[in-house]
């Protein structure tokens, strides 16, 4: 009896722990010296696509799809109507030590609440602040893991630590130490939760596989 009531309870948690979990569209900025691009985010289960928007387009130019259980990534190219898998194997390289700590800040970000985290390394000159909710977003940091990607936002991101569980940032500031300049922004300018349709999170039919010669 004992045992079917863990069971119960265990599978009480786990359905729990789904309903709870973010299902949506996220779109955010990213700004730099040198230009402004807008991404976005769509979010159902264990798949995040990742749309890149034109500037000057306003079109969806690029994607790429997540498999948070299996860290599979595909991109698609809807120009040339292609998909193929994406690799990402060689390791960002970080000089010296980033060191991290959460801040005694919070910041009011699309209405919710973020608390203040720094990552700091004074070797490469640079400090990120992450201003950082928690709980629903358990997508975000397998994705960035998964990803791979070499610039400074996502690897320092990577770096912090004791991070509660379900984290995302919905704004983050990267400056330089020497002389407090912003180098980029990253910041969530619209979030609609609701149900995705699956297809949105798909490779249309017509699409053909790119192979490698």
């Amino acid at each position: 009896m004992n045992k079917i009531k863990l069971l119960v309870a265990s599978l009480t948690l786990s359905v729990m722990a789904i309903a709870q979990s973010y299902e949506g569209s996220i779109e955010f900025k990213m700004e730099t010296a040198k230009d402004t691009t807008t991404n976005i985010y769509y979010v159902k289960g264990n798949t995040v696509k990742l749309d890149q928007i034109g500037r000057k387009s306003g079109k969806v130019e690029g994607s790429f799809i997540f498999d948070i259980g299996t860290n599979e990534i595909k991109y698609v190219n809807p120009v040339r109507k292609m998909w193929g898998e994406h690799k990402s194997e060689t390791a960002p390289m970080i000089k010296g030590t980033c060191v991290s700590s959460k801040g005694t800040n919070t910041k009011m970000v699309q209405g919710q609440k973020c608390t203040e985290y720094i990552v700091k390394n004074t070797e490469e000159n640079t400090v990120i602040t992450y201003w950082i909710i928690s709980g629903k977003y358990d997508f975000f940091a397998p994705m960035v893991k998964a990803w791979n990607r070499k610039d400074k936002q996502s690897v320092y991101f990577n770096q912090i630590k004791d991070l509660p569980k379900g984290s995302m940032p919905l704004l983050s500031e990267e400056k330089s130490i020497s002389d407090g300049k912003t180098i980029s922004k990253l910041e969530v300018s619209k979030m609609t939760k609701g149900g995705i349709d699956a297809s949105k999170l798909s490779i249309p039919s017509d699409y053909k596989k790119y192979e490698s010669k």
